[in-house]
């Protein structure tokens, strides 16, 4: 069986191979592309990656061949070009590019990973064997673009700096840009044959994306670093909190801002981490001219309530340094707007660090209130606070979340039981059949 994947990124492995700076998303995925090549006599499996690179990347430009291939680590893989900075925008001439590599590699399964980018759209158009074609949701953008503002202020979703008005790129339009895209997934979704989700969100939406299509539940396999070590209170920086990201208004970094002043009266050695992109930079000209709407609200409210020493933004980890700002943080919180299965997430609980979550999308998958973390309602922030504070006062309860949570991530993220789980899913839909 030839298996073909449509990645939205370079995976590590394949940047490492190229000496390119690796990207920090889906990196899960080499473990699991490792897997199949190593078992791919006895599973009977041929894999091949394909991913997308803007023109500007010095191993594209001047390459004026539908695709680049090449391998890594036994594994084939392809380049195509498309514009990622602005995925909006559908371009038709990645039906052609993308024609080119079904052509090149002749898969019997087209296995696309996520909805976000139109070359999905482009991927299913061009191998136009819906039977054969599986996408796996990650994010929905139909569903991003709904609630995108999560709860700014009006006054705050008009403002537009130089650089959104430079860049046609203010919060409404961003939003509009989310709706765009949306329209993309939708029509993609509505024309393949199979769907593999691992939450009640996401498949009551494709039961309305994607009617006619078959849906396969799987959970996923998180990256490898976070099943070797465990959460330690004594171990932890006290009343320090951590986001994975705060880069746009649905992940919710203005809610903790919010409460933050309450938490820094009640213990003033509170601390915000946040990972992911500096959008608040602002100490040089380049800084302030680079400066988003939404940026400069966070770096409003942060001056405003006299933050500066509670929050702080560590940039994009590697999935080691990751890791160990997990392992350091006494509460991880994501309280996003909109989410699936976020997988930062899991890898908390995979660690054992104590979560409190908004209770959005499919998060109640993940997280059994009161068990093995918190929920509350996103738009409560006085709940986020009172959940935090429970953490924070009670070792007792957070040793009982934090063992919980891992035992319940342990099984959610076990990387056997879903490799099998995705042999299995290959096997149905190539051969109409689970067993070989």
């Amino acid at each position: 069986m030839k298996v073909l994947w449509l990645c939205n990124i370079m995976l590590p492995f394949i940047a490492k191979s190229l000496g390119q700076k690796m990207v920090v998303k889906e990196g899960w995925l080499s473990g699991l592309a490792g897997k199949l090549v190593s078992h791919q006599e006895r599973n009977d499996i041929t894999l091949a990656i394909c991913f997308p690179e803007s023109e500007n990347r010095s191993f594209v430009k001047g390459d004026t061949a539908s695709f680049i291939k090449d391998k890594a680590e036994g594994i084939t893989y392809y380049i195509f070009r498309e514009d990622t900075v602005h995925p909006e925008i559908y371009d038709d001439s990645m039906e052609q590019s993308l024609g080119a590599v079904l052509r090149d590699f002749e898969p019997d399964l087209v296995h696309i990973f996520g909805t976000e980018y139109p070359h999905t759209l482009a991927c299913v158009r061009a191998f136009n064997h819906p039977e054969r074609t599986l996408i796996g949701i990650q994010g929905l953008c139909s569903a991003i673009a709904e609630v995108y503002m999560a709860d700014l202020p009006y006054s705050v979703q008009k403002k537009k700096t130089f650089r959104d008005i430079l860049k046609r790129d203010g919060l409404f339009d961003q939003q509009a840009k989310f709706a765009k895209r949306g329209t993309y997934e939708k029509e993609a979704l509505s024309q393949v044959g199979h769907i593999t989700g691992r939450t009640d969100f996401d498949r009551e939406m494709t039961k309305k994306l994607a009617p006619n299509a078959k849906y396969h539940f799987m959970n996923e396999t998180l990256r490898p670093d976070f099943y070797r070590d465990t959460w330690n209170i004594d171990r932890i920086e006290r009343y320090s909190l951590f986001l994975s990201q705060g880069n746009y208004p649905i992940k919710g970094l203005h809610y903790v801002l919010e409460i933050l002043p309450e938490l820094v009266e009640e213990y003033e050695e509170t601390v915000v981490y946040v990972a992911g992109d500096v959008i608040t930079a602002h100490d040089s000209i380049r800084d302030k001219i680079r400066l988003s709407g939404y940026g400069k609200f966070l770096v409003n409210q942060i001056k405003k309530h006299k933050l500066q020493n509670h929050v702080k933004f560590v940039g994009r980890l590697q999935s080691d340094k990751m890791c160990a700002r997990f392992l350091k943080s006494h509460v991880f919180l994501c309280p996003s707007a909109i989410e699936n299965s976020p997988n930062s997430v899991g890898e908390a609980m995979l660690l054992g660090v104590p979560v409190v979550c908004a209770n959005v999308g499919g998060v109640h998958n993940l997280v059994h209130d009161g068990k093995d973390g918190f929920l509350y309602p996103k738009d409560k922030s006085k709940r986020l606070k009172d959940c935090i504070l429970r953490i924070f006062e009670d070792d007792k309860l957070a040793m009982s979340l934090s063992s919980n949570a891992k035992t319940h991530a342990l099984r959610t993220h076990d990387p056997e039981t879903n490799y099998r789980r995705l042999l299995d899913m290959y096997r149905e839909i190539v051969y109409g059949s689970s067993c070989v």
